[in-house]
Parts: C-alpha cells; sequence; structure tokens
C-alpha cells in the first residue's frame, strides 16, 4: 500500500522539483494580427519575481534569459530596439512609443547581482514572490510604501542612496541607453491601399498572326485579236452526188462579121 502511495505522489513531486520557466525557442507570426508582434514568452506555471532595489516598485523576472519586468500594474519587455506591454506576462503585448520612465532607475548588471545573491558588494536575500500575489497587492503595497518601510529591499548593511543621487544616476543611465539605442524603430505597419474608383477594365487586344493569304493568279487573257472588217464569206459551192463538175469551154470569140460576109451568110439562106 505504501509503495503505490509514493508510486502516486511521484509525478506530483517531479513536476514541483522541474517546474521553472523558459523562452519558447523560435519566432512564429502565425495567427498574429500585427505583424510587429513579439515572440510569445513561453513559462511553465506562474512566474517567480523579485523587486529591484533602489527603484520605484520595479519587479523583474530573473530565471529567463529575456527581460521581463512588472511595474504600475502592467508587464514590460524590451524586444529589437521597442518596448510593449500588456496586462498579461505571456501575451496581448502592445507597442509602447519610448523607453518607459522606470528603466532608467534599474541598475543594469541587476541580474548578475541576483546570480551572487550580492547587490553592491551586499549580501542580497531576495524574496520571491509569485505573479498572482503581486498582481492582487501590488497598489496596496505602492500606496502604503511597504518597501520602504521594510528600509533595504532584503539588502543587509545597506543604506539607501539620497534623492539627488539617484537622480544623477537616472541620468547617466538615460545617456548610456540612448547612446545604445540612438534611434528606437517603430515597428512598420503594411501600407493601406486606397480603394479605388470602379474604372471599367480595358482588355488589351490581342494581336493575331498574320494569317498569309494564298495569292490567287487571275487568268492570263489571250491577246486582243483586231477585228478585220466583215468581208463577205464565200462558201463552197456544195456539189450534188451523181453530178460531175464540167469544165467550162470558153468559147472563143468569133471576130465581127465584115458586111460581105454578112451578105453571104444572107443570100445563102
Amino acid at each position: 500500500m505504501k509503495k503505490n502511495r509514493y508510486l502516486k505522489l511521484m509525478p506530483v513531486v517531479l513536476f514541483l522539483l522541474l517546474q521553472g520557466c523558459y523562452v519558447a525557442s523560435g519566432t512564429r507570426y502565425a495567427g498574429y494580427s500585427r505583424i510587429y508582434d513579439p515572440p510569445p514568452i513561453a513559462i511553465r506555471g506562474y512566474p517567480s519575481l523579485i523587486v529591484i532595489p533602489d527603484t520605484t516598485y520595479v519587479y523583474a523576472v530573473p530565471d529567463i534569459a529575456v527581460d521581463l519586468f512588472f511595474w504600475n500594474g502592467y508587464w514590460w519587455r524590451p524586444w529589437e530596439g521597442r518596448w510593449y506591454r500588456s496586462q498579461y506576462y505571456n501575451r496581448s503585448w502592445n507597442y509602447y512609443s519610448g523607453i518607459p520612465g522606470f528603466y532608467y532607475d534599474v541598475d543594469p548588471r541587476w541580474k548578475d547581482y541576483y546570480r551572487g545573491r550580492q547587490w553592491q558588494g551586499h549580501r542580497w536575500n531576495y524574496e520571491r514572490i509569485s505573479s498572482p500575489h503581486l498582481q492582487r497587492n501590488w497598489k496596496k503595497w505602492q500606496n502604503d510604501r511597504y518597501w520602504e518601510k521594510r528600509g533595504n529591499w532584503g539588502v543587509q548593511n545597506y543604506q539607501p542612496k539620497p534623492s539627488h543621487q539617484i537622480q544623477k544616476l537616472r541620468e547617466q543611465r538615460q545617456q548610456q541607453i540612448q547612446q545604445r539605442q540612438p534611434q528606437i524603430r517603430q515597428p512598420q505597419q503594411p501600407p493601406r491601399v486606397q480603394p479605388q474608383p470602379n474604372r471599367p477594365q480595358v482588355q488589351p487586344q490581342r494581336t493575331r498572326p498574320e494569317q498569309r493569304q494564298p495569292q490567287i493568279r487571275q487568268p492570263q487573257q489571250s491577246p486582243r485579236v483586231q477585228s478585220q472588217p466583215n468581208r463577205p464569206q464565200v462558201q463552197p459551192r456544195r456539189v450534188q452526188p451523181g453530178q460531175q463538175r464540167q469544165p467550162q469551154i470558153k468559147q472563143r470569140q468569133q471576130p465581127p462579121e465584115t458586111g460581105e460576109q454578112r451578105g453571104r451568110n444572107e443570100h445563102g439562106q
């Protein structure tokens, strides 16, 4: 019975031991309505935060590879030279124009101090705060000046800096950040295509290949024969069968009779 009970509790124990945070590998934009959204941060469970000393209630998630802050009721994160904020730590990021003012109060070496548990040479006994607990109490803590009353943000033998020194450090960090990021690019939105009035679409005329028509040769006219004047046509006489053509015998022309011969003829008659 005890063995079965231990086996049932093992998954729960492993889950608690391996619970942590990670950043989603790769950046995908499928399904995003804005093309300039930062990549999502995948976190197992609720993130734990710490309060950063010498700030006006700035909290940070220390155990992930990117910077993720909570301040004044919003989650904040930089990405590619721009800042975004959201009411959720893992979605719905909106572009924020400029650099939020709280960031100038954050010591850029705060993660190194966190890993070494030393804040500027002093032992740092930071306190982990779950995100649901922070989101329920951040405003009350700020109004009650909760961290000021505690005095040192968990840093042993640490005296908070005077206001004029904090202001001087703020100006120095502001200059350093502006030098690292001389131009903060605004996200480029896709150009809006203005609808044009409906115009009849003129389709281009397609040029058809010219078809060669076969050349039709006209009949050659025979040379014109000039008409000659009408001549009487001499039709050959048809010779009927049985008839023979008799040669024409030319009669000899007799010489004219003399008067003496004429008298002789008359007397002889």
